[in-house]
């Protein structure tokens, strides 16, 4: 049994992602643990740990003394997100050309072209946590900690929201944009390089689609 308690979780996990990311599960639902005990036939312990990876992931919000909520980022947390990261990221770019090596432009296709496997395969997540590790990768070619951190906390925020929010062509859209913009930094046009970042980040949050039908606050409709 031991050995079937994570492949078990990771079902859950699974399950509930794609209930999430396909808008079957309203933001603020309730996600009652044994409920969810009952819909997988598990224990609450196999749920807890599930609901504690997706809390991880930033989709689930857990409350002490109320449980764990279906995570509601608003429409003004989205914009002020992205107006953050267009402030940080144009500096980051200037850094990255001022110090570009051949190295650090491979090291940065080799990412795009994961990125490209993802945006014509099925599976969202791996695509929305490959776009934005993009930018992490980024600052961790700079060799700067703190601007990781920091940029990290951010992108994880960021990825929730486009998860949620994100139509597939914008994706697809957004892996373009950053072909282009490592070409500018291979050249060294550090103004064209800016100027693409602060685009692109724009890009995608004009691209976020918050009217939605209403989804369902029944769990085991939504996971049905």
């Amino acid at each position: 049994m031991r050995r079937m308690e994570p492949s078990t979780t990771h079902v859950i996990v699974e399950t509930l992602t794609r209930a999430i990311v396909e808008h079957r599960l309203q933001p603020g639902t309730k996600l009652a643990e044994q409920k969810l005990a009952d819909h997988f036939g598990v224990s609450r312990t196999l749920v807890r740990q599930a609901l504690f990876q997706l809390a991880q992931n930033r989709l689930v919000k857990m409350e002490k003394a109320r449980g764990a909520f279906v995570a509601a980022p608003s429409v003004e947390e989205a914009r002020q997100v992205f107006q953050v990261r267009r402030m940080l990221e144009a500096q980051m770019v200037r850094e990255f050309v001022r110090n570009v090596t051949p190295a650090r432009v491979r090291a940065l296709r080799e990412h795009i072209a994961q990125e490209k496997a993802a945006v014509e395969g099925p599976d969202a997540e791996k695509r929305s946590e490959l776009l934005g590790d993009f930018h992490v990768r980024m600052a961790e070619l700079l060799g700067n900690e703190v601007l990781v951190r920091i940029l990290r906390d951010l992108v994880s925020h960021s990825s929730l929201i486009t998860l949620m929010y994100q139509r597939d062509a914008a994706a697809a859209h957004s892996q373009e944009e950053h072909v282009e913009l490592v070409k500018a930094i291979a050249a060294k046009d550090e103004k064209l390089a800016v100027r693409l970042m602060e685009e692109h980040l724009l890009h995608t949050e004009q691209s976020l689609a918050f009217h939605k039908p209403a989804p369902s606050n029944d769990i085991a409709l939504a996971l049905a």
